[in-house]
């Protein structure tokens, strides 16, 4: 059983379709190996379980998506699963309500993560190592409730793609029991610019004046990685990953599509003493580019030179 579909009604887990959440984990605990990684997905805005249509279970989430729309690409089998090696070990993926207005889908998130940690609680009677997470967008601040709530040493690593949360709110996961030993990838780009200014626009940060995740967030068990620098692109590739540069100046959901990074990130997870936090932090590179810095050159040209940011919304 290599996926697991499970979707959060209001704040519980449920088994996507019928069946007996704890039966199923444990059915799932007891069919891994030992040291295979158990890794939990969460999608962003606009899917929810509820409805064929917008079903994640249908197309990111699953090993076989359909055909048709530009953003269908598999994570579980980029990710490693569903290859029918032993060692593969356990996707779990996480859908929730992510529709109606962006006000309503990010109350929706905080209740989306209570579900989960208690899904990450209920996995701990079964199996006793760390789960890892991988998001996108709003599937971060999913994954950052969830962190505040799960129990101490139960979260290992997190790939938060284009997080959309403020950077006060991940501090204070980061401070709770679970969040002390995690580690958090933050996969940032200046791709991600507009997306990251509309959430600072329109919603209310905790804190007044604080920023969101694609700002960064220094911690001794946190690191950025601005998939889009060409500094960062050299250093991956030394340690083995091609990334082509980006080919738009503004795009949501590149770090997924971009060719490359979800086969990095499954190393992230599945190799992570070569790709050790303090390796990575050393072959990386220390700073990020500046907000905007994507947009510049089109705003700095004039006349028919001038170039335009192309959006994908």
């Amino acid at each position: 059983m290599p996926l697991l579909r499970v979707n959060a009604v209001g704040a519980a887990p449920a088994l996507h379709g019928a069946g007996d959440l704890d039966a199923a984990l444990r059915a799932a605990a007891a069919a891994l190996p030992p040291g295979a990684p158990v890794i939990v997905l969460v999608h962003g805005y606009k899917y929810a379980p509820s409805r064929a249509a917008t079903d994640p279970h249908r197309h990111i989430f699953s090993l076989a998506p359909p055909r048709g729309c530009w953003k269908t690409l598999s994570w579980p089998r980029h990710l490693g699963f569903g290859r029918g090696r032993r060692g593969e070990g356990l996707c779990i993926a996480f859908g929730w309500e992510a529709r109606g207005s962006i006000w309503s889908a990010w109350g929706a998130a905080r209740d989306a993560g209570i579900a989960l940690a208690e899904t990450i609680a209920r996995l701990r009677h079964y199996h006793s190592g760390p789960v890892d997470m991988v998001a996108h967008s709003l599937g971060a601040r999913v994954c950052l409730a969830a962190l505040r709530r799960a129990p101490a040493g139960s979260v290992g690593r997190m790939v938060l793609m284009a997080a959309a949360e403020f950077r006060g709110t991940a501090a204070t996961a980061m401070a709770a029991p679970a969040g002390r030993t995690a580690e958090v990838l933050n996969i940032t780009t200046r791709e991600n610019d507009l997306f990251d200014a509309g959430i600072e626009w329109v919603l209310r940060p905790p804190e007044r004046g604080d920023r969101t995740l694609g700002e960064g967030l220094r911690l001794a068990n946190w690191l950025d990685i601005q998939i889009d620098a060409p500094a960062t692109r050299r250093a991956l590739e030394r340690l083995g990953f091609h990334v082509p540069p980006p080919k738009r100046r503004v795009c949501h959901w590149a770090p997924y599509l971009r060719p490359g990074l979800l086969l990095f990130y499954a190393a992230l997870l599945r190799d992570r003493d070569r790709l050790s936090l303090p390796h990575l932090r050393r072959a990386l590179p220390a700073s990020a580019e500046p907000r905007w810095a994507r947009l510049r050159p089109a705003r700095a040209g004039s006349g028919a030179g001038a170039s335009h940011p192309q959006p994908e919304f």
